[in-house]
């Protein structure tokens, strides 16, 4: 399975973008992870194949929805209200199973990241 993340791009504070997976194949937990410059790999938010449970890390809550189109194949992460400090390249990953999906390396398939800069 390839996973193909678009979307990010350059927005003013307060500013919102979505960004898009397409995933080739079937997959069932999807995430979204996401990397600012000298800062460690982190998760922003989570959803399980069935879309009923969904996960966000806590300085999103309330500005990102993350969720997904079984028809597409695809997942989508709708960012709004950006701060600067969401400035980053986030990567959308899929996993061959469901569980509990918070760790980077529980998921099989990395998409190759998109930037997101949100200027002040």
């Amino acid at each position: 399975v390839q996973l193909q993340a678009s979307g990010g791009g350059l927005v003013q504070a307060g500013g919102s973008l979505r960004l898009s997976c397409a995933a080739s194949g079937r997959t069932f937990d999807m995430g979204w992870f996401r990397q600012a410059p000298g800062k460690e790999r982190e998760i922003v938010a989570a959803i399980n194949w069935s879309g009923g449970t969904k996960y966000y890390t806590d300085s999103v809550k309330g500005r990102f929805t993350i969720s997904r189109d079984y028809g597409k194949s695809t997942g989508y992460l709708q960012m709004n209200s950006l701060n600067p400090e969401d400035t980053a390249v986030y990567y959308c990953a899929a996993r061959r199973s469901t569980g509990s999906s918070l760790a980077s390396v529980l998921y099989d398939y990395w998409g190759q990241g998109t930037l997101v800069t949100v200027s002040s």
